[in-house]
């Protein structure tokens, strides 16, 4: 796209460099019976090929300004990896209360894909990171891989998941008894390297 109006421009430039003598020589050839063009309207006409042209170029340049804040730069994503990596680590979180880890992997990934976009900075998108799971992860040990759109960089981001039974939480049960139903709560520990996981 910006090569293609950087050519568009190009050709604009171009054709308002052509001399009048030139265009009325052309028209002649193809219509001799036609009026003389008078020089004013090679000047209108230069303006606005100019003008158009210059209309092209700033688009291109606004163009690529738009595609770089899409994509993520390799500085970018360590600074965010980074940043989400020292959040996430030693934080706590409920677990199902039936036990079922199932969901764990894409909750985390969700996660480490959320806090790496909110620590991207200013200048970076808000979107375009994705945190692949191993396919060997368990729900106690996990590893991630974390890249993001224009950056070359991956990360892999190591949690480990402990229970935390002093943590649990017991719902009261009904009229004052005691709750039938505990809980869970896990601290994580969480790394990070660079390279994919």
């Amino acid at each position: 796209m910006v090569v293609l109006l950087l050519v568009l421009a190009a050709g604009l430039v171009a054709m308002g460099c052509v001399r009048a003598d030139q265009v009325r020589r052309w028209r002649r050839s193809l219509s001799p019976s036609a009026p003389e063009v008078p020089d004013s309207a090679f000047v209108v006409a230069r303006v606005a090929l100019f003008g158009m042209a210059g209309i092209g170029v700033f688009s291109a340049f606004q163009f690529m300004a738009v595609v770089a804040d899409a994509e993520w730069s390799d500085d970018e994503l360590s600074h965010a990896v980074g940043q989400a990596t020292e959040e996430l680590n030693g934080t706590s979180r409920f677990g199902d209360i039936y036990g079922e880890d199932s969901g764990f992997d894409e909750e985390f990934a969700t996660m480490i894909e959320d806090e790496v976009v909110e620590n991207g900075g200013g200048g970076a998108p808000q979107s375009g990171v994705d945190a692949g799971a191993a396919p060997l992860n368990k729900p106690s040990s996990a590893d991630y891989t974390v890249q993001a759109a224009g950056a070359d960089a991956a990360f892999c981001v190591h949690v480990v998941r402990t229970r935390s039974k002093g943590g649990d939480y017991e719902p009261p049960g009904i009229a004052g008894n005691p709750g039938a139903v505990t809980v869970p709560i896990y601290d994580f520990a969480v790394t990070s390297r660079k390279g994919e996981c």
